[in-house]
């Protein structure tokens, strides 16, 4: 099914942004287990194995699953194959499995880069390319939270799968699942130490030209035993969203905290990914063997129902099927829209990193602040369960 599509970018989308940022392209994970982490997104989130880079296709030293949909949903999963392989090795013993970079698409990858850099951007790899006979793909990265890049990528010149080292899979993993629909990547949400909120903040502004679009304070997200604070910054056009998040004192530890303890350092928290029918994505996912943070009580519905009613009906769901699947809905007054949201429990042994799945409808900006209260009560019973709260 993969055999006809590209998974390179989409170089007919002209940025409306000063960088050239056309938009998400990637996420990749450094992981201790490649093939079974692959195993896990292709049989929970629906994801179809594209692509594959390994000893097969002459790399020795690391192997590289592609994931993706036909929606351009791209996520790569990497993992050593020798000791030696420091950059992974190094990246899983000290933070275990999680991102460590995301990607974007722009027009001009050495254009990109030198604006970047001259706005205050650490450079991590200059621009280079990569070259086979399908053409070639330009890069270059920067560096974001601790061990974390932002990568930028051009495919203009690339007529391949997905980029040169990557060949159609020389597995063939059957896997049954339920179809999730999920579309693209709508933001990725980073945890970073107390005091780092403001500077990572105006790092990424002053570096990629975004700008910050919301900010949470002191009592805008807490609960009676954990609280923290809050940045949104994007790019002006809104393609990339990025927030960023630092624990506040509290009676007990947040779930930044624990996020940074067991991590070992800042770094990426949640991807959000966007689906047209969250009801339906939920639902089979969670025939997939997806497990969700815990549903809110029945009082939580009750509201939304008065919400709802107050503004002529405005969500169109049943209420009743967000209920049963735990879907938490946040009815925006300054957009005159709404927000349904849900997050997975963590995924990997450590518990850092986890999935939010995502609808915005009639307008909705902004990122859940409704459900605040809902969703850290929930991560908090989690903690309580691992001894960590």
């Amino acid at each position: 099914m993969y055999m006809d599509i590209c998974y390179g970018g989409v170089p007919s989308k002209i940025p409306q942004n000063s960088m050239g940022i056309r938009g998400y392209d990637y996420v990749e994970f450094y992981v201790g287990s490649a093939k079974q982490v692959a195993f896990w997104h292709m049989k929970a989130l629906g994801l179809d194995l594209v692509g594959y880079l390994g000893p097969e296709t002459g790399h020795r030293d690391r192997v590289s699953y592609l994931l993706a949909t036909k929606t351009n949903l791209k996520i790569v999963i990497t993992s050593a194959l020798q000791p030696g392989t420091y950059e992974i090795s190094s990246f899983v013993q000290k933070h275990g499995d999680g991102v460590k970079r995301w990607c974007v698409e722009v027009v001009n990858v050495n254009e990109t880069f030198s604006k970047a850099v001259k706005n205050g951007a650490v450079p991590i790899k200059k621009p280079y390319r990569l070259e086979d006979k399908d053409g070639f793909v330009e890069q270059a990265a920067i560096r974001l939270y601790d061990d974390t890049e932002i990568n930028f990528i051009n495919y203009d010149n690339y007529k391949g799968l997905f980029k040169p080292g990557y060949e159609k899979p020389v597995m063939n993993i059957q896997v049954s699942r339920k179809e999730t629909n999920l579309k693209i990547v709508d933001h990725i949400v980073g945890n970073v130490y107390v005091n780092e909120m403001d500077y990572w903040a105006s790092y990424i502004n002053s570096a990629l030209d975004f700008e910050t679009f919301i900010y949470f304070g002191p009592g805008d997200i807490s609960t009676k035993y954990s609280a923290l604070l809050s940045k949104v910054v994007r790019s002006k056009d809104s393609v990339i969203k990025n927030p960023i998040n630092e624990p506040l004192e509290a009676a007990r530890k947040s779930q930044i905290d624990e996020f940074t303890e067991q991590y070992n350092g800042s770094g990426i928290q949640h991807v959000a990914l966007v689906t047209n029918n969250i009801i339906e994505t939920v639902a089979n996912m969670k025939e997939n063997g997806v497990e969700f943070l815990d549903a809110p009580p029945s009082t939580y519905y009750d509201d939304i129902r008065k919400r709802s009613e107050e503004r002529g009906g405005l969500v169109t769901e049943d209420i009743s099927e967000l209920e049963r699947l735990g879907i938490l809905c946040d009815v925006e007054l300054d957009s005159g829209g709404y927000l349904l949201q849900l997050f997975t429990k963590p995924l990997f042994d450590r518990p850092t990193f986890f999935y939010e799945i995502i609808q915005r409808r009639k307008g909705a900006s902004g990122f859940g602040q409704g459900n605040f209260l809902a969703l850290f009560e929930a991560i908090e019973r989690d903690q309580e369960r691992r001894g960590n709260l």
